[in-house]
C-alpha cells in the first residue's frame, strides 16, 4: 500500500475548515472537501481538551490506524479532517473505527454499509 498523505499544514486545515462540510458523532467531528485529486489527503486535530501529550498522540495513532485498515472502503478525492472529541480519550481502537466508518457512511463516501 501506499504511504499515507496528509495535510501539512494550518492553510490546508483552515481551507477544509472553511468549507463548513462537517458531520459528528460522539467521539469524532469530520470535515471534508473535495481536493480534485486521486487521492485522500488525511489531516487530525486532537486538541488538549483530551487530555495530556502522551493521550493525545495516542488518539491520533488511533485515528491514524483506523482509517489505513478501511482506506480501500473511501472513496477517493477529497481532504478528510477528523477531529477527536474529549470523549475519545479512553476508547478502544474498535471504537474509533467504528465512529470513523459511521461518519464516512454520514457523508456517503464509504463503500460499505
Amino acid at each position: 500500500m501506499s504511504k499515507m498523505i496528509t495535510l501539512k499544514n494550518s492553510r490546508e486545515f483552515g481551507s477544509v475548515y472553511s468549507t463548513k462540510n462537517s458531520v459528528a458523532n460522539k467521539y469524532l467531528v469530520m470535515y471534508l472537501r473535495s481536493n480534485g485529486l486521486d487521492y485522500n489527503r488525511l489531516g487530525i486535530s486532537v486538541g488538549k481538551k483530551v487530555g495530556n501529550s502522551v493521550v493525545r498522540h495516542r488518539v491520533t495513532r488511533l485515528i491514524r490506524e483506523a482509517y489505513r485498515l478501511n482506506r480501500a472502503n473511501i472513496d477517493v478525492g477529497y481532504d478528510i479532517v477528523i477531529v477527536a472529541r474529549p470523549s475519545s480519550k479512553d476508547k478502544k481502537c474498535q471504537d474509533i473505527e467504528s465512529a470513523l466508518m459511521h461518519l464516512c457512511g454520514l457523508k456517503k463516501i464509504s463503500h460499505i454499509g
